[in-house]
């Protein structure tokens, strides 16, 4: 299967991951505040063509800093204003944002893998069908959230051992958004 037999057009909605595969991921720590923000390389150009392919781009995030009291749910809001900001400065557009709040041993159903963001997008829009859905991301908690909604992912990541670990759960392959945004454009 090949990007191209998918036939992607406007009923499609992309779904992706943040930290990792639009902005630079701070290791051991959280963004906190829109000065710790930076894009990775070739992401709003990517998510400018992309927002002409897709009809709508979701952004779900876990962010267990705000469960960690290290930043609130105002400070997160404030951040994720000024991305969607910016990637409309340069021709892109993101639809919404989910978060999840929650620590990794609560097991919220909102926190991925879980698909507790994936079904609260589809209620806020009823025409997201998730076998025209994408999930692009850099976990493997990304891909296994994408398969239990039967969405084709996309990982984005260049490490062969964790391409390995992921294998039933990865459709493709790129080492990052802006590489799947030009082949996606190709196909």
């Amino acid at each position: 299967m090949t990007l191209k037999d998918l036939k992607i057009d406007q009923t499609w909605t992309l779904f992706l991951d943040r930290d990792g595969v639009i902005n630079k991921r701070i290791v051991g720590d959280y963004i906190r505040s829109w000065d710790q923000f930076i894009f990775l390389p070739g992401v709003q150009e990517a998510l400018s063509c992309l927002s002409g392919i897709f009809g709508k781009i979701i952004v779900v995030s876990n962010q267990q800093g705000i469960g960690k009291g290290l930043m609130t749910d105002e400070d997160l809001d404030l951040i994720h204003q000024r991305m969607i900001e910016e990637v409309g400065k340069t021709g892109g557009r993101i639809d919404k944002t989910y978060h999840s709040p929650f620590l990794e041993h609560e097991k919220s159903i909102h926190r991925k893998p879980n698909v507790g963001m994936g079904l609260t997008a589809r209620k806020d829009f009823p025409d997201i069908r998730y076998k025209k859905s994408i999930m692009a991301g850099d976990s493997l908690s990304d891909m296994i959230f994408g398969r239990k909604l039967r969405m084709k992912t996309v990982f984005l990541c260049d490490d062969v051992n964790l391409i390995r670990k992921g294998q039933p759960y990865i459709d493709f392959v790129y080492k990052d958004l802006h590489a799947f945004s030009k082949e996606i454009t190709t196909s």
